[in-house]
């Protein structure tokens, strides 16, 4: 399986979590290096098997090579985990230059389809597999101040489940998504002021942060052909009840 955007945060723990459960994890950075070793060591120690795998995901072509190194690593791509993402930069729209647009729909949209698209025939191939992308509470309330790219960049990414879990059923591919809400991980506070990220609690019904580890039940969840093989096209929130369907 791979894990893309698993250096750090949620991708992180969810790596950890599956390579918990046994599994073989290709686990993705690109200007963590560092962490990514260090989660791939972690795998290792509890009992499963971890490569490292580095890549740009704005680039196409690299997240094509990425999921075909994940699958040449252990002959087969089961999983695929798309997590990579990030708000990049919070500006208001009529603020925003093209390459501040190329740079969040790239690596929180293009990036989801690239991976997905390189993962299909190998899934097909092989009998089947389980695409899980992460999107977000911004998905369906617009984001936060300053971050209406991200939010259609998410929305982009729970629509492009929806309508690949269609087209891909009878292969026996099932696609998903998880949209966490507001989670304490590393780098939060350079990208949400103190003053939104006050305002988001206060409207929690949890009155608190989630963590990057209450996330990973989630992926476990969706990526077990026992405990959701007939969940598809599904986005699962996990957000301490700020916004409910």
């Amino acid at each position: 399986m791979l894990v893309t955007g698993s250096s750090t945060g949620i991708g992180a723990a969810v790596a950890r979590a599956l390579g918990a459960q046994g599994m073989r994890v290709a686990v993705h950075g690109f200007s963590h290096g560092e962490e990514a070793a260090a989660v791939a060591a972690g795998i290792e120690r509890s009992g499963g098997t971890a490569v490292v795998l580095r890549g740009n995901l704005r680039s196409r072509g690299e997240c094509t090579a990425l999921v075909r190194q994940a699958h040449a690593a252990f002959g087969r791509l089961d999983i695929l985990v798309n997590n990579a993402g990030g708000v990049v930069e919070r500006r208001p729209i009529r603020d925003v230059e093209d390459d501040l647009y190329d740079a969040v729909t790239e690596l929180n949209a293009r990036s989801v389809f690239a991976c997905s698209r390189a993962a299909l025939p190998f899934m097909e191939a092989q009998g089947g597999g389980a695409i899980i992308s992460t999107s977000s509470l911004a998905a369906r309330s617009g984001g936060g101040g300053r971050s209406v790219l991200y939010a259609a960049s998410k929305a982009f990414v729970s629509t492009f489940t929806r309508g690949l879990a269609k087209e891909v059923a009878r292969f026996n591919i099932r696609v998903n998504a998880v949209a966490p809400g507001v989670i304490d991980k590393p780098g939060k506070g350079s990208t949400t002021p103190p003053h939104q990220l006050e305002a988001s609690l206060r409207q929690t019904p949890m009155r608190r942060m989630g963590t990057v580890e209450e996330c990973t039940g989630a992926y476990l969840y969706l990526a077990s052909q026992e405990l959701s093989g007939f969940v598809t096209g599904q986005i699962l929130e996990v957000n301490g009840g700020l916004l409910m369907p």
